[in-house]
């Protein structure tokens, strides 16, 4: 059984369309029957409507097998909380949409999300808040986001700056957060009763961000290079042995053809 990876493993960061062998994967895994989920940190767009679109390319993802950070977020933030929310224009009207009261002048928390163009001045008011005391949320723990062929830092990597930057420590919502992981085995659990986190193999293109967490709950990693990363030894050779993913493949097909 699996949890998979969307964007960089099931569609290509630039095109936003399916990668090779990533629709019959899908296919494969509806029509055997094989327990699965697709775990996304994908928060620009309101969950059903980035699940829309998937299926429209060609990924035959029932809802019940879908799992994002927006589906986890009313669990993590109570709805009274004043937030200061950093991201895309999509996520800022996603999270306003949902009810979620934004607050740039005294806010309980700073929330944030993907953006390919962080200001000097955002993060300088990041800053301020988190020193008057106002908590740290990231959506995921992303290492790198891509957009057009480059590398910006991810949300993981911005949290760990504020972090090192104002001593405050941050949760997450999305991967690899160990609650959304639990939430994605209880809903597998639907599909399987009794499976545990040492029956699922995780695929994914992030290693840092999502395959190292998810190996340290006793899950396998397969590491696709696909994504984020295009050439392993980029990242293997800087990693613990624990943090070594079981297995490669250049994509999907790769991962398909090996079953």
């Amino acid at each position: 059984m699996y949890f998979i990876d969307v964007q960089g493993t099931l569609i290509d960061d630039n095109t936003k369309l399916p990668i090779r062998g990533a629709v019959e994967f899908i296919d494969h895994l509806n029509t055997s029957h094989i327990p699965y989920m697709v775990i996304t940190n994908s928060t620009k767009n309101p969950s059903d409507e980035f699940l829309g679109y998937l299926n429209s390319i060609g990924l035959n993802i029932p809802r019940e097998h879908y799992l994002d950070p927006l589906m986890m977020l009313e669990g993590h933030i109570d709805k009274t909380r004043k937030i200061a929310a950093y991201g895309s224009e999509p996520f800022l009207r996603v999270i306003a949409n949902m009810g979620y009261s934004l607050d740039f002048a005294s806010p309980d928390i700073v929330l944030i999300a993907i953006k390919e163009n962080f200001t000097p001045d955002e993060f300088s008011q990041m800053i301020e808040f988190l020193l008057s005391g106002a908590e740290l949320i990231g959506m995921h723990e992303t290492t790198l986001y891509v957009k057009s062929g480059k590398r910006y830092p991810g949300v993981g990597a911005i949290l760990k700056m504020l972090e090192f930057a104002t001593s405050t420590p941050y949760s997450v919502v999305g991967k690899p957060s160990r609650a959304f992981f639990e939430e994605a085995l209880v809903r597998l659990r639907h599909q399987k009763s009794g499976c545990e986190f040492k029956d699922v193999t995780i695929i994914s293109d992030d290693l840092k961000g999502d395959l190292v967490g998810a190996q340290h709950l006793g899950m396998k990693g397969v590491f696709v290079l696909s994504g984020k990363i295009r050439n392993a030894d980029e990242i293997i050779p800087l990693l613990r042995a624990d943090e070594h993913p079981d297995a490669i493949y250049p994509d999907m097909q790769g991962v398909l053809e090996s079953l």
